[in-house]
Order: structure tokens, then C-alpha cells, then sequence
């Protein structure tokens, strides 16, 4: 049996890196864990492949190849999603379709052959069960959770790994927490569930015989969802993986706000090699994060959260949400304010969408507020239901957020705003210019930025500034400029207007 593993396309979005990937000579910024995940499941007597096609085309030999496709995605990578499908069934192959797109939009697929949903773990089993006995159904799906600790270690030997940025392994799944506008607990639960200490070193080994060195990201949506464990078992066994193989990763994952109130996981994670967490901040307006249960986050100084993160030698990048029921006319300011402030240099900046299946989804539905189906990207200007603001101040005032915040000058202050807070642990990871990517990375961007580009001005000032004041930092700061790069460019593209950038 030949099952060729399929990854759709991403368009260009915030997390694309698509213009930042540029300078370092990478197609992706990561594999797609789960296809590769996937395939170590799949039987050892199959041939398998795997495209994905942010990195290479999907041909019709590789079609002509397979006698099975299994396709995994996203909500953004519907419309790469639905081009492969019209592909798949012009060639005559069997499509095993899987992942979050379809498994709260299951509806919108008949034509896929077997909708294999939910967690793989327990449903691919019983596919593959009826499938070998030539009995395979159309739809399998299941309301319990997997025992990860069962998960295999990712095949990637199917992949080119020297086109991605990045690789990407998991810990947990689950977040305590139950978000109104979030689908993580629909799709992974409340119960944080968490991979052995064993595992977790033996992924790492996985990765480094590989021969990749560079940045890991830990893709848990809450890092942090099982403190005891992490603080007495896997902490503790990646600092020593870590000092035995000298240091030849760093990490970055998501953790919710409450990171900040234990000084003691944050150092640990820090000697561990991590340096960036993506924290889901959403709003400085409190009335607002009551409306969607982020209570978390409520009755805390955010501002002080977010520097205690940084000065304990995390980066801290944050997502941020307008469009609530409760936000006044006054809150695209109130978030520029905050962002700039906080120096969140990587603030991704959204407007609340309704995801199917999700507390926000049902709710709007039954104020019949819902107007059509969502591309899964929040940054597209627009929103899937009707509004409380009006529907042309709330994209306005929203671009004028993404206008500010990209701007070179405003964009730039936020770079030293952190390099200001942050402070870097002892032993920081090999310096930026003698890693040959990224030696090349930064003559670029001195002809790219320092330049041709309209934030030329504003570079220049900012590496000066770094040299000068917070040397160790340099690599950072050159970082950061490219990634200002991506950003102004997508949203360029989205605005129509280059002026407001």
C-alpha cells in the first residue's frame, strides 16, 4: 500500500514568515507535525511520502503514485484544501481526510471517502481495522482522549528538513482553561494531558540524530497546563539533555499569563533553552475579557505580567482581539497604547471571529448574529457575524491598529521597548553571526532594510542604539527587523494602502 501525506498550502498571514523566511533561505517556517506523526502510525510494510506543499508542488505523478492520500490542515488552509481534494478525486485516489479543519467542519466534506476525526490516536486504528478488511466507513470520530504517552515519534525522515526554520514537537494537549472564542478545548479538552519525561527526550534525540540545530517549538497551546510535572520531570530532564549535548537548540511555546506569577517555572525554563513564549493577552479592557472568560487574565496588571516575562529572559509575543460585544470606541487606542507600552514586538493583532462548534459560535447563533463561514485567519479584515461596534468603525478603527502598530517608527520604539525589559540568561545561545543562515540573513537585511527599505531610518538607528547599549542583544534586534519586514509586508498587501504603513 502507498499513502502519500499531504499538507495544503498556507496563505500569506502573520505566521507565515513568508518574506522573513527569505533572508535565511527557508521555504517554512515548520513540518507539519501532525502528517508526520500521522505516518509513524500508518503500518511499517506501507510506502509512504509526504508533500507539503509550502515547501514543493503537488504533482499529478505523486497522485498517479499513491493509493491512498490522507490529508490533514487548518481552517486557513481550506481553500489550498478544497484545490487538492477536486485533484485527488480527478485522479481517482481514496482521500483519509483528518486534523481541526475537519473535524469541526466535517459537514462541508462529503466528498472526502473517510473522515478519520478527532484525536488519531483512537480513531485512525479503527480506520486502518476496517479498512484492511475492506469494510472502511465514511466517518470516524470519537468523544474520548488519546493516551499521548502512546503517541510515536514523528517520521522525519519524510521531509527535507533543511527547508524549514524550525522544528516542531508536542508535549501536551488540553488547557485548563475555557475561553469563549478558543477551540482547543473542543478539540483537545480541559484536562492538560501530558507526554513522559522518557518521551520527550527520546523526541529530542529524534530531532538532533536528525541533524537539525536551531529553534524547537514546543506547539502545546498551554505549556504550563501541568506545572507539578513540568517543575519535577521534563524541566529538569531538558536542562540536562540540554548541557549534554551543548546546547544545540532553543525553544519557544505558548503558556497562558500566569506564567508570570511563578518566578521559579520561569528560570527553570530559561536554563532549559527556552527564550520566547506566545501569551494570549487579547485585551487590556476588563469588561471584555469577562464577556469571553478569559478570567485569567482579569484583575492582574497585564502590563506588569508581561515584564515580569521579559525580565525574566523570556520574549514574549501576544495575541490581541478586537471586535468584543463590550469593547467602547476607544479601544483600538487603548490597544495601541498597551502594545507599545509592553513591548510585545510580535503582537498579533485580530478581529474576534466566530470558529464553528466553539462557546462564541453556539452563543452567536442563537442571537442569530452569525452571517457566513470564516476563512480561519483573523487578520483577513473581516469577521464571520454581526457586530455590536459597527461593522465599518470596527475594520477601520482595526486597521488603524495594524497601520500604527507596523509602522516603521512605531514598530521600531517596540523593539526597544523590550530590549530595554529584557533580560538574557547567562549562557545565551551561539551568537547570531556565526550561524551561516543567519550571517547571510544580516548582510541582507542591511541592503533589504538599511537601504531600499522605507524603514531604513529607523534600522540603522535601532543597531546603533543595540551596540552601543545592549550589545549581547544584537542578533535580536537584526531578528526582530526582519520580522517587522513580514509583518508591514502582508499587511500592505491585505490594507491596499502602503501609506498607512
Amino acid at each position: 500500500m502507498r499513502a502519500l501525506l499531504i499538507y495544503p498550502e498556507f496563505p500569506d498571514t502573520f505566521w507565515s514568515f513568508r518574506y522573513a523566511l527569505k533572508f535565511i533561505n527557508r521555504k517554512a517556517s515548520s513540518p507539519p507535525l501532525g502528517l508526520l506523526t500521522i505516518a509513524a502510525m500508518l503500518p511499517e510494510t506501507w510506502e509512504k511520502r509526504l508533500v507539503d506543499m509550502n515547501v514543493e508542488s503537488l504533482h499529478n505523478d505523486h497522485l498517479r503514485w499513491a493509493d491512498l492520500v490522507f490529508i490533514s490542515a487548518m481552517s486557513v488552509q481550506k481553500e489550498s484544501v478544497k484545490g487538492v481534494i477536486a485533484r485527488c478525486r480527478s485522479a481517482g485516489v481514496r482521500i483519509v481526510a483528518g486534523g481541526p479543519l475537519f473535524t469541526t467542519e466535517y459537514e462541508a466534506f462529503e466528498e472526502v471517502d473517510h473522515l478519520v476525526l478527532n484525536e488519531a490516536e483512537i480513531t485512525l486504528p479503527r480506520f486502518l481495522e476496517d479498512f484492511n478488511s475492506g469494510a472502511a466507513g465514511h466517518l470516524y470520530a470519537t468523544d474520548e482522549w488519546a493516551d499521548i504517552r502512546k503517541t510515536p515519534v514523528p517520521m522525519w525522515r519524510l521531509i527535507n528538513i533543511k527547508r524549514y526554520a524550525s522544528i516542531n514537537i508536542q508535549y501536551s494537549r488540553g488547557c485548563p482553561f475555557n475561553c469563549e472564542f478558543c477551540d482547543i478545548t473542543l478539540l483537545c479538552g480541559r484536562t492538560p494531558r501530558t507526554k513522559d519525561k522518557e518521551q520527550i527526550m527520546k523526541e529530542l534525540d529524534s530531532v538532533y540524530e536528525y541533524g537539525f540545530r536551531g529553534q524547537v517549538f514546543f506547539v502545546d497551546d498551554n505549556f504550563i497546563g501541568n506545572k507539578k510535572k513540568l517543575r519535577e520531570e521534563v524541566l529538569p530532564g531538558i536542562i540536562r539533555w540540554m548541557e549534554r549535548k551543548k546546547h544545540p537548540f532553543s525553544f519557544n511555546t505558548q503558556a497562558s499569563i500566569e506564567l508570570s506569577d511563578h518566578e521559579d517555572l520561569m528560570q527553570m525554563m530559561v536554563r532549559a533553552g527556552f527564550d520566547v513564549v506566545f501569551v494570549g493577552i487579547e485585551t487590556p479592557h476588563e469588561q471584555s475579557l469577562a464577556e469571553c472568560s478569559k478570567f485569567h487574565n482579569r484583575n492582574r496588571d497585564l502590563l506588569a505580567s508581561v515584564r515580569k516575562i521579559q525580565k525574566a529572559g523570556l520574549e514574549v509575543q501576544g495575541g490581541f482581539i478586537v471586535g468584543f460585544d463590550h469593547d467602547p470606541v476607544t479601544i483600538f487606542d487603548t490597544q495601541i497604547r498597551f502594545i507599545q507600552a509592553s513591548g510585545v514586538v510580535t503582537a498579533m493583532v485580530g478581529v474576534l471571529i466566530a470558529l464553528p462548534r466553539t462557546q462564541l459560535y453556539e452563543r452567536l447563533q442563537k442571537e442569530q448574529r452569525l452571517l457566513e463561514e470564516t476563512s480561519g485567519n483573523n487578520t483577513d479584515f473581516s469577521t464571520n457575524f454581526i457586530p455590536k461596534m459597527d461593522y465599518d468603525l470596527l475594520i477601520s478603527g482595526y486597521k488603524r491598529v495594524l497601520g500604527t502598530l507596523y509602522s516603521p517608527k512605531y514598530y521600531y520604539q517596540r523593539i526597544e521597548t523590550f530590549l530595554r525589559e529584557y533580560i538574557p540568561p547567562e549562557k545565551k545561545k551561539k551568537a547570531f553571526w556565526f550561524r551561516p543562515n543567519y550571517l547571510a540573513a544580516f548582510v541582507r537585511s542591511t541592503i533589504v532594510l538599511g537601504v531600499i527599505g522605507k524603514e531604513r531610518f529607523h534600522y540603522w538607528r535601532l543597531l546603533f542604539w543595540t551596540i552601543f547599549r545592549r550589545p549581547r542583544l544584537f542578533s535580536q534586534a537584526v531578528t526582530l527587523s526582519i520580522y517587522g519586514f513580514h509583518f508591514r509586508r502582508v499587511f500592505e498587501e491585505r490594507i491596499g494602502d502602503t501609506d498607512i504603513l
